[in-house]
């Protein structure tokens, strides 16, 4: 029996496929008619762990302020420039193939890459996604943060399953 943890991607994109704006917006996202929390507090039960880049981690200072939305589980933050933790994160200045590697053989649980297309390009390239849980909004935004960088290799996925909360479809895909 395989207790390897899983790595996760749960993400929402625009329908041409870009999961901010040039200025790291979401306002986009927010204007879309959803259905409860779309699936979120449901799919969050199943983590355990959460990884993030330093950006990532930055812009939910920023737009979060004292509520810091992942208190209650194990954060890491990548970044080439803090060390130590703080109260609610970790932040992490090693490999990101073996660290990952090292969460993923523990007792853990399973893993959330959560946002940032930098961060999520390095796992999708290093093939360290299990599966990709995408919410597609029915907006198009014409430019921004992509969803997908570009890649020099195939990256082939089986579709699980599909979900609709109201105007937003939910694909969600695991590596073949």
């Amino acid at each position: 029996m395989d207790n390897k943890s899983k790595v996760y991607t749960y993400i929402a994109t625009s329908l041409d496929g870009y999961i901010a704006t040039p200025e790291d917006s979401l306002e986009w996202l927010f204007k879309v008619e959803g259905e409860g929390d779309n699936g979120y507090s449901e799919f969050y039960e199943t983590i355990d762990t959460i990884i993030m880049g330093r950006k990532t981690y930055d812009w939910l200072i920023a737009n979060e302020k004292d509520n810091f939305p992942y208190k209650n589980k194990p954060c890491y933050v990548f970044s080439n420039t803090l060390i130590g933790k703080n109260e609610n994160v970790q932040f992490i200045n090693e490999d990101v193939v073996s660290f990952t590697n090292k969460l993923k053989i523990s007792d853990g649980g399973n893993i959330w890459v959560v946002g940032g297309g930098d961060l999520l390009h390095y796992f999708i390239k290093e093939r360290l996604v299990d599966e990709f849980i995408i919410t597609v909004a029915p907006t198009i935004i014409g430019k921004g943060i992509p969803l997908f960088k570009e890649i020099d290799f195939e990256l082939e996925l089986r579709l699980k399953n599909i979900r609709r909360f109201n105007q937003f479809a939910e694909l969600h895909y695991e590596l073949k």
